[in-house]
């Protein structure tokens, strides 16, 4: 099959982990062409360029953004997107079980079955995983801001975390789904297509890439007693203590709030006026996932 492979020469950082990569691919797709990004969007140019020249297979090596980047021009198309996870949380492909060695992922894909899954959509953008609103967002935009002037990495967003747990107000959001409104002050309102942010934080463990329907999970704004004792459950895909978060099935929202929303998608932070959207593309993309999946 004619495979394209898409590798980001900054995820990972270390120039013999790029020869190790390289090599590995030549190993196990020696037919295949290969291309690296050299700016921001760059994959999303190369992987809309290859789909018009008929590219029945894209392999991405980077992190969540450039995953992302190549998975947008893939929606609604027959190319298949193949992932090799290279970032910190690989939430997409901890999601579709692709091993997080990367010479174990190359095997994977040797062998793996393309399947249709849904797309979601926030306000006319993409996302593959989650969307959201609430103190994820905020933080998201936070790390954003921070990581223009200094080092980015688990640790500063890890400090911003533990500051937005004690700083953040949450707001007041009127939301429409499955035809009826609801007021909601949620700690965080999460539109899981997946069931984690990666790093197996669980944030909606029922969630299912197919089912054409979003788990609309919302976060109460709990005590931080509360919320210290049951963070760490999130890690498992079962127990949920002092009822601190309610998850609904649905197709589509509308959230509507008077001022500046704050939101992600994937975690990469946007913002926008008064009303924010989402839906539903049902089995829009195709993944190549492992045969244990």
């Amino acid at each position: 099959m004619k495979t394209l492979i898409i590798i980001n020469p900054l995820s990972g950082g270390k120039r013999r982990e790029l020869a190790d990569l390289e090599k590995a691919a030549l190993i196990n797709f020696p037919h295949a062409d290969g291309v690296f990004t050299k700016y921001a969007a760059h994959a999303t140019e190369l992987a809309a360029k290859a789909v018009k020249e008929g590219y029945e297979n894209i392999i991405v090596a980077g992190g969540d953004g450039t995953i992302n980047e190549t998975a947008k021009a893939l929606v609604g198309t027959q190319t298949a997107l193949g992932i090799i996870p290279k970032g910190s949380g690989n939430g997409l492909a901890r999601e579709i079980g692709m091993p997080l060695m990367y010479e174990q992922a190359w095997v994977a894909l040797q062998k793996a079955t393309p399947v249709a899954c849904d797309v979601g959509v926030a306000n006319g953008e993409y996302f593959f995983n989650l969307a959201g609103v609430g103190i994820e967002a905020q933080i998201a935009k936070d790390f954003a801001e921070y990581g223009k002037t200094g080092k980015r990495g688990m640790w500063p967003y890890f400090k911003l975390g533990a500051k937005a747990v004690f700083s953040y107000q949450p707001k007041t959001l009127r939301v429409r789904y499955n035809g009826k409104d609801e007021i909601m002050t949620p700690l965080t309102l999460v539109f899981a297509n997946g069931t984690q942010y990666g790093s197996n934080f669980n944030i909606a463990p029922r969630a299912d890439l197919t089912d054409g329907q979003f788990d609309m999970v919302e976060v109460s704004n709990v005590s931080k007693w509360k919320l210290a004792l049951a963070a760490p459950t999130f890690f498992n895909k079962t127990f949920r203590p002092f009822e601190i978060s309610q998850t609904h099935k649905t197709p589509e929202a509308i959230i509507n709030y008077e001022g500046e929303i704050v939101y992600h998608l994937d975690g990469e932070p946007k913002t926008t006026q008064n009303e924010l959207k989402i839906s539903m593309l049902s089995k829009a993309l195709k993944l190549l996932i492992p045969h244990k999946f």
